[in-house]
């Protein structure tokens, strides 16, 4: 034996010493055709190191010409028993190392090497070896979950010891089916967390690790951990919208019990289920008023307010917009008289609500075919108005207009048509 050869005997020796790997009484396999004027390999010569998913093995060269090639029979003792099978035909009898591959983990095997000849028969088998894989690689020893994230959830661990390791797979249970996903996997032995994304609000999730070495054998699964997302921040209570103030709608509302809540942001529409856009947001989380100020008397509208946190989450839009109205025009007066009497014009009405606090009296006097001259007196606190300033023959119109405390006026009354009759001249 050459000297490179005998440093590789050596080396496998050693190792058997260390995994235990030991020899059983032999026995045929019943479907190869066995030439038994072929020469056997040697039994003792067999070395194996075995790895989690595969064994390697070792064996000295049959020296016998006739030999081409090699056989390698194995039986899972788990599953086949003593049932050999053949995995591998090896074409050239000068090779002296096979490696089994994609084998259970923590698992005995046993094999048997026949020689084989050119027109295909073999011979005796060596008695049969018993080699075990290795245990799978323990789990990663510590796991961490972060909740209350804003719509994520983050994972620490700590790094795999074995320095095989070349990646690690999240794996996320999915609770419908009871079935572990993969999820993602992270590079690096090094490389120890992972945030989840893109989750909803108010969520529980359950994960577990699991490492991987360079050529994809996984190591035990870790523990597995739950985490939940953070829920929602609570809306402010008792919102209220006013339907009495001129030219605005005010809003109040009670502070939201969320402790991390920063600002409140103000939603309106015109209509009560959709259509809602922000028209404002507080500076802090103390302010609980918001005044709208409109153009239009009795404009409606329909407001949310809504809670944010320091995360930028918003609390729940599925609340119903409570109404608010600007004040509406005080109602027109009810005109219950209007004629000449001798040489003026008397209008005589009443007031239609209780707001009027005064009235405006219009006057248009006719001036051409189809123009007219008006005339407006103000601050009429009486419900009749006289007029003495008026020609016979000329046609005037009159309407009334109320007036409230904010200034608010009403629209017109009807117009009411007067015509002074001329006076005859005698001569």
């Amino acid at each position: 034996m050459n000297k490179f050869a005998q440093t590789i005997f050596l080396g496998v020796s050693i190792a058997l010493l260390s995994t235990g790997c030991t020899k059983i009484n032999s026995f045929d396999p019943s479907s190869p055709k066995i030439n038994h004027n072929l020469e056997v390999v040697d039994s003792n010569s067999i070395k194996s190191i075995p790895d989690i998913t595969s064994i390697a093995f070792e064996w000295k060269k049959v020296e016998d010409p006739n030999i081409v090639g090699y056989n390698f029979y194995r039986a899972n003792m788990h599953k086949d028993g003593r049932q050999l099978l053949l995995v591998k035909e090896i074409a050239n009898k000068y090779t002296t190392h096979y490696v089994d591959e994609d084998l259970e983990p923590n698992t005995k095997y046993l094999y048997q090497i026949t020689a084989r000849a050119q027109d295909g028969s073999e011979s005796k088998s060596t008695t049969a070896y018993q080699a075990q894989t290795l245990p799978r690689l323990e789990a990663v020893s510590f796991v961490q979950s972060l909740s209350d994230l804003p719509n994520r959830i983050k994972l620490i661990w700590r790094p795999h010891s074995n320095q095989r390791i070349s990646y690690y797979q999240v794996q996320k249970l999915d609770t419908d089916n009871n079935k572990w996903k993969k999820l993602a996997n992270v590079e690096g032995r090094l490389n120890i967390e992972y945030i989840d994304s893109n989750l909803g609000n108010n969520e529980r999730f359950t994960y577990r690790i699991v490492a991987f070495t360079h050529d994809d054998i996984a190591s035990m699964p870790s523990e597995a951990v739950s985490a939940g997302t953070k829920p929602l921040p609570i809306g402010p209570v008792n919102l209220t919208a006013t339907v009495n103030q001129p030219k605005k709608i005010v809003l109040n509302w009670g502070l939201s019990p969320t402790e991390d809540v920063v600002k409140y942001e103000i939603h309106r529409s015109a209509f009560s289920k959709f259509g809602y856009g922000k028209i404002y947001e507080t500076e802090n989380n103390t302010t609980t008023s918001f005044i709208d100020v409109l153009e239009n008397d009795g404009k409606e509208y329909y407001y949310k307010v809504y809670s944010v946190d320091d995360d930028l989450l918003r609390s729940t839009s599925d609340v119903e917009g409570v109404r608010g109205i600007s004040l509406t025009k005080p109602a027109k007066p009810v005109m219950t008289l209007a004629q000449i009497q001798g040489d003026k014009a008397i209008l005589n009405w009443k007031a239609a609500d209780n707001r009027a606090i005064s009235f405006n009296v219009y006057k248009k006097t006719k001036i051409g075919f189809l123009n007219y001259k008006t005339t407006k007196f103000t601050d009429i606190k009486a419900l009749r108005f006289e007029d003495r300033d008026i020609i016979g023959g000329v046609e005037y119109k009159y309407t009334i207009q109320a007036n409230d405390e904010y200034g608010l006026m009403s629209e017109e009354t009807d117009s009411a048509n007067l015509i002074l009759p001329k006076r005859e001249v005698i001569e």
